[in-house]
């Protein structure tokens, strides 16, 4: 199945460009299927998916109502622990939902549609209207994160068995967690891995809209690092609001060339890597399925079938080749570790790079813990699990240079042999 991820700048458009890209699939004949929590002029807006058009369905994503019914099963999975406790039971009308909720909300649709009961719609494109960039950014990386937070407070193979539970709660003075939780992070393990593999899968891609003009360069310019820092890569960038060209009004004609110097310079920047794609200004807001087709007339919204390159397929860090003269510069993607030969006298080191563009040296924090490192760019913070090879390897310096981070492990002796 292919997926397209839509976010941009809050006020940019987003949503509609979401629309306009589904109408514009299931028009060139894709079975599509719309997320969105928005309403939408001319869709039904209901939290089931519904027939838009031919070949087009909706759901509306109702971060409340997600919200009450987890809750609530909650609730009644822990009955026993509350009735022991006194507590009095919470009722659906009286539950307002708390901060995150519509995250939360979020990833559970994406797994309904990637497999759970609406994937049996049969459909052969998926297109998710995000949040706004920022959120977006850090909702993509919530499953990777949940799911380490799971391991750490619950690791399945430390749960005791149920027959020695008792035993050991009364050796440890303290309550053993029930059965029930561990049966619960399993679960929401395996929900979560589902969505990180619909992020992490080839043919997701993301699709940045944004209006041309000052602030939304500064928001792109600091999304690239963080899209960098979590291996997501953007197959196009709408230009969202464009005005015509050559108007004779002074006023739109200056406010016109703005737009097209920003565009010249979002060209440079995203190119080749992403499509350039400008969205007509209507005028006015979208009133009907008439106006979305009339914003992708000409096709270019339809995403390409195999998608432009992977969303989050291939790990984007690299070892770099000892093969060129320095031994800097050859690049092995996959992870394979290789050693890179000194500069000068002593030992061998592991080069491991990661290309963070726009990132810069007073906002980068690397730290090493155990087996995973810590990276901090700007906003954007990221737990990066080490390969096995470089685990065996004590960190021995970092560096920030023409966009690209190196960090530098030395083979460690007592863990890596020398076999001179």
């Amino acid at each position: 199945m292919r997926t397209v991820l839509v976010t941009g700048p809050g006020g940019a458009g987003r949503t509609t460009v979401a629309a306009a890209t589904a109408l514009a699939a299931a028009r060139r004949g894709r079975r599509t299927l719309l997320l969105t929590a928005d309403g939408i002029p001319g869709f039904p807006g209901n939290t089931v998916p519904t027939e838009v058009a031919d070949g087009l369905w909706s759901a509306r994503i109702d971060s409340g109502e997600h919200f009450r019914g987890e809750l609530l099963a909650l609730q009644d999975q822990a009955s026993t622990l509350l009735d022991l406790l006194g507590g009095n039971r919470l009722d659906g009308e009286e539950l307002t939902e708390l901060p995150g909720s519509t995250q939360l909300a979020l990833l559970h649709t994406l797994r309904r549609a990637a497999e759970g009961d609406w994937s049996r719609l049969g459909h052969d494109l998926l297109v998710v209207d995000l949040p706004p960039l920022r959120e977006a950014l850090a909702l993509l990386a919530l499953p990777e994160q949940l799911r380490r937070y799971l391991r750490r407070l619950l690791p399945p193979e430390r749960q005791a068995a149920r027959a020695l539970r008792p035993m050991l709660a009364q050796l440890a003075g303290v309550p053993m967690p029930a059965q029930w939780l561990y049966e619960a992070a399993a679960r929401r393990d395996a929900e979560l891995a589902a969505v990180q593999a619909l992020i992490e899968d080839r043919g997701t891609t993301l699709r940045l809209v944004a209006e041309p003009g000052p602030a939304a360069e500064d928001a792109l310019r600091t999304a690239r690092t963080g899209l960098a820092l979590h291996g997501l890569r953007v197959d196009t960038l709408a230009v969202n609001r464009v005005l015509p060209r050559h108007s004779t009004d002074p006023w739109f004609a200056e406010l016109a060339a703005q737009q097209e110097k920003t565009v010249d310079r979002w060209s440079e920047e995203w190119a080749p890597g992403a499509a350039l794609h400008e969205v007509p200004h209507l005028g006015r807001d979208p009133r009907d399925l008439d106006d979305l087709a009339r914003l992708a007339e000409d096709d270019a919204l339809a995403p390409e079938p195999d998608g432009r390159g992977p969303g989050r397929a291939d790990d984007p860090w690299w070892i770099e080749s000892p093969d060129t003269p320095d031994g800097l510069g050859g690049l092995l993607p996959g992870g394979r570790i290789v050693t890179v030969p000194p500069t000068g006298d002593g030992d061998p080191v592991l080069v491991w790079c990661l290309p963070l563009p726009g990132a810069v040296k007073k906002d980068l924090q690397l730290v090493r813990r155990g087996d995973e490192l810590l990276l901090t760019v700007g906003p954007f913070h990221r737990i990066v699990p080490l390969e096995s090879g470089l685990r065996r390897c004590t960190v021995s310096g970092a560096a920030l240079t023409d966009g690209v981070l190196r960090v530098r492990f030395t083979p460690d002796p007592g863990l890596w042999p020398r076999t001179d």
